[in-house]
């Protein structure tokens, strides 16, 4: 999968997992809503791992591990994705 495909799957789950967790809020009990936010989230973890595999840190602050020499800087800014 190339670069421009993978982090559109990464922001459509992402998407997606926020409108469950949003629905969530309102309706704790619905089962089939909370499989749906468990398999989506396991899938976007997948994905972002995949991704910074691949390509380099998607967040900073401690949720994406950087190799040396630091590679933060590196990745292309949010405005410089197309």
């Amino acid at each position: 999968m190339n670069k421009p495909m993978l982090l559109r799957d990464i922001q459509e789950l992402e998407f997606a997992a926020i409108d469950l967790n949003l629905f969530l809020d309102t309706h704790p009990d619905c089962e089939k809503a909370l499989m749906d936010y468990n398999a989506i989230s396991k899938e976007l973890k997948r994905k972002k791992q995949m991704y910074e595999m691949h390509y380099g840190p998607l967040t900073n602050f401690g949720e994406s591990p950087s190799p040396f020499p630091f590679a933060w800087i590196d990745s292309p800014w949010p405005w410089e994705n197309k």
